[in-house]
């Protein structure tokens, strides 16, 4: 797969983990067992915002970058985005652990791993061993209407805010 642009069809068989929210294991030192979240399937037919962070619990991840997703949530929802999904290299623990200490519950917004960044890696968009910081939008009919990559360190493309001006 090469890099994803506008007007593309988001790809078959792109699979990622994660731990579903469970409102019997909220504590840190609780959770459940990784699974399989098959992209491809759960997307089609939904308008997805898809956005990759390089590590959860890091400054502008935590900082900024999940936070304005939180924030905008609703706004995002009432501009007909069905998921939204955030990825990272993390493990699926720690993609669960991340989504208990900002308080998401109800897998409002999707804490998913790139293991091995299968996804990232096909894009060309990583940033050493990480994924790099990017966002797409994918429309209910699997077109890309949206792929920015972060041309540099701060938090501009990718963004809540950026993604929302593009809906």
């Amino acid at each position: 797969m090469a890099q994803l642009k506008v007007g593309d069809k988001f790809p078959e068989g792109v699979t990622f983990t994660y731990i579903p929210y469970s409102e019997d294991k909220l504590e840190f030192n609780t959770c459940g067992l990784p699974i399989k979240y098959d992209a491809s399937k759960e997307f089609a037919g939904k308008k997805v915002v898809l956005f990759a962070v390089p590590g959860a619990f890091t400054p502008g991840c935590s900082g900024k970058h999940l936070p304005g997703y939180i924030e905008n949530e609703r706004k995002l929802k009432e501009k007909g985005v069905d998921i939204i999904a955030c990825i990272a290299s993390n493990d699926p623990y720690v993609m669960s652990a991340w989504g208990k200490a900002n308080h998401i519950k109800n897998n409002d917004i999707y804490l998913l791993c790139d293991p091995g960044l299968q996804f990232s890696k096909k894009l060309g968009w990583t940033s050493g061993d990480r994924t790099a910081r990017y966002a797409l939008i994918i429309e209910k009919d699997g077109t890309i209407s949206y792929a920015e990559k972060e041309p540099g360190k701060d938090i501009t493309v990718s963004s809540a805010e950026a993604v929302l001006s593009k809906l």
